[in-house]
């Protein structure tokens, strides 16, 4: 089954977004996703939700599943998302939480993909905020994520999606990166070598600047979760900031 903490945090996410999309409106542009308005970002969120639900269903070399097309209308969109998330915690719930299944991302398992979609979710909650501001970042900063909840989403971006889902022939960025959530108590080093996927783990030394880095990434495991997922952040970048900017998620 999935685990108590992705079940609560996708529950509450997607109602706190819900909520959020509503009050927006369906025109209101996604300052965060370029290109895309309240109703586009729910479109898309409905159709993963979907997604997820028919993975827990596929073998993990089955054909990759092909989910359903959203209705149009703002209104039934929101109906139609209501039962996609509904399917999915269900689904979600009763499966077995380590059986392998089929995933886009190294470890597909219903386990791995409560974790997904909590952090989609949440990421896309974010994105809601921003649209209802309207820019005014300082206002979408009262929103405080968790710090475990969020270092989660770090820990997931570095050391599942980064190397697991990115194509890397193309990259030339070379060294290594430091992010560093002080509140949570947790760092990760991230190694880059050209044309390569990058490489997560532990610093040998946890203290902030230690070892020597080409690049730090430091803040609250909620400013580090924004940035890594290419967000507003109050994250402290130090050193190549290129480097440190191979590190953006969308």
């Amino acid at each position: 089954m999935m685990s108590e903490s992705h079940h609560r945090e996708l529950t509450e996410q997607a109602a706190a977004l819900r909520a959020m999309a509503v009050q927006a409106g369906p025109q209101a542009s996604v300052l965060t996703c370029p290109g895309w308005d309240v109703h586009k970002m729910m479109r898309h969120l409905g159709r993963v939700y979907a997604m997820g639900s028919l993975a827990v269903d596929t073998e993990p070399d089955g054909s990759t599943p092909q989910p359903p097309v959203p209705p149009d209308g703002f209104t039934d969109t929101l109906s139609w998302w209501d039962d996609r998330l509904a399917e999915l915690l269900d689904k979600l719930a009763t499966s077995d939480a380590d059986r392998a299944v089929w995933s886009f991302f190294p470890g597909g398992t219903p386990a791995a993909w409560s974790r997904r979609m909590a952090h989609e979710t949440a990421i896309h909650r974010l994105d809601a905020e921003h649209a209802l501001a309207d820019g005014d970042t300082a206002q979408v900063r009262e929103l405080l994520f968790d710090s475990d909840f969020a270092a989660d989403g770090v820990d997931e971006m570095l050391s599942v999606l980064l190397s697991g889902t990115r194509k890397w022939a193309d990259q030339h960025g070379d060294g290594q990166a430091l992010f560093h959530a002080a509140d949570a108590g947790r760092t990760w080093l991230v190694t880059f070598r050209p044309e390569q996927p990058p490489e997560t783990g532990a610093p040998h030394d946890a203290a902030l600047g230690s070892p020597e880095v080409d690049a730090t990434v430091a803040g609250t495991a909620d400013a580090i979760y924004r940035r890594v997922w290419g967000r507003p952040s109050s994250a402290v970048v130090s050193g190549d900031e290129t480097l440190a900017g191979l590190v953006s998620g969308r």
